[in-house]
């Protein structure tokens, strides 16, 4: 019988706490494959999917793949877990390679032969029913793997398929992602989600000066991530005023700084509003003048009960780069539609700023109604994940 054998990788660390994390992986598998047929089993260290339908295969390990908290997958034939059953199977297999080895792994350890000898008895038999083909233990090009689990079953298979590891979405809790339209917040927000932190996103717009295309690749962009977080609560908020009364009351030099103490206030009381217990940035350390050191401390100073997450921080762009490919939010994030942070930019911005300045400069402005009246513009988009 054909079956998906799943594989978690550090849930074995949570020690008495693991139930909890495995009912959460659990619970997130079956709502991916949700609308598909199939059946699902654990078998202490591992799960199995198995009675799908054939031609639906690919489609379910390419949604099993997006699941934070599984580590691999093989595609196995899963047979009774005796002697002769096993070796049965293994008479069929036929090699495309010269070479191969058998690996063979025991879960259950009542399995009458051990691993090494039960291993080299179907060796033999691999090497009888395919002439020409040689054992190679160190570097094969098949590996013909037999997993003997506890619930009676064995799986073979001969290639394991990497996952998302990291912890099952929503252990960690739930967090509010500040989603541009660049590069480095969808990847901010696919980073601390493979953490388990389950995100709603918050993007600021500042119409006229940005346009509603930059708006529709924000949309686009979350619903991207949620191919991985399955559901996004986006909060879209108008900072078109925040703007305007930055750059006419502020020194141009302070105005981008100014503009994110400001993005943090409103970020920390929407958060408050919804239960969302940490704010999650695509800051890098020093990318940009507003990344450095010292303007991190001054914009993140505002925020008096949350943590901040900067998944990125230590991160150089091609890395980032490279899992926004990977990801599939390159291509939308380098469309050439503005976002809020474009408009009104000083050419010299200032790189160290200090706390004092900064409110000096935030005296002239009249914080809470900016905020307020930014807080009403507020537009809500829930975006699910698609079923292809």
């Amino acid at each position: 019988m054909r079956a998906i054998l799943l594989r978690f990788g550090e849930l074995y660390l949570k020690g008495n706490n693991r139930y909890i994390f495995e009912s959460m992986l659990v619970a997130n598998i079956k709502n991916k494959l949700q609308g598909e047929q199939f059946k699902f089993e654990k078998t202490f260290g591992r799960y199995v999917v198995r009675d799908y339908l054939p031609e639906k295969e690919d489609e379910i390990v390419c949604k099993l793949k997006t699941v934070f908290g599984l580590y691999s997958i093989s595609l196995a034939e899963e047979v009774d877990a005796t002697v002769e059953d096993i070796k049965n199977y293994i008479a069929t297999i036929k090699l495309a390679t010269k070479n191969f080895k058998v690996a063979v792994k025991r879960a259950d350890k009542k399995f009458p032969i051990s691993s090494m000898d039960f291993a080299k008895e179907l060796g033999g038999i691999v090497l009888d029913n395919n002439k020409g083909c040689e054992v190679e233990l160190y570097n094969p090009q098949t590996t013909i793997n037999v997993d003997i689990r506890l619930n009676k079953k064995a799986y073979i298979f001969d290639s394991i398929e990497k996952c998302q590891g990291g912890l099952p979405l929503g252990s960690a809790g739930k967090g509010l992602l500040l989603l541009s339209g660049g590069i480095d917040s969808p990847v901010a927000g696919y980073l601390i989600a493979k953490r388990g932190l389950k995100i709603e996103a918050l993007h600021f717009h500042s119409y006229p000066y940005t346009s509603e295309e930059a708006k529709d690749k924000v949309l686009e962009l979350a619903q991207k991530l949620c191919d991985y977080v399955d559901e996004i609560k986006l909060h879209i908020v108008s900072f078109t005023k925040v703007q305007e009364a930055i750059h006419v009351h502020c020194r141009s030099e302070y105005m981008i700084t100014i503009m994110r103490r400001i993005m943090m206030r409103i970020a920390e009381k929407i958060c408050q509003q919804n239960d969302l217990g940490a704010i999650v940035t695509g800051e890098s350390l020093g990318q940009v003048a507003s990344q450095t050191m010292q303007s991190m401390t001054v914009t993140g100073g505002v925020v008096k009960t949350l943590p901040i997450f900067r998944p990125l921080l230590a991160m150089d762009k091609e890395e980032i780069m490279d899992i926004a490919k990977e990801i599939g939010t390159y291509q939308t994030s380098i469309l050439p539609y503005e976002d809020c942070c474009t408009v009104f930019l000083p050419k010299n911005p200032v790189i160290k700023p200090t706390i004092d300045k900064c409110e000096k400069e935030e005296s002239f402005l009249d914080l809470d109604s900016l905020i307020n009246e930014a807080l009403q513009t507020e537009e809500v988009v829930v975006l699910k994940r698609q079923n292809n």
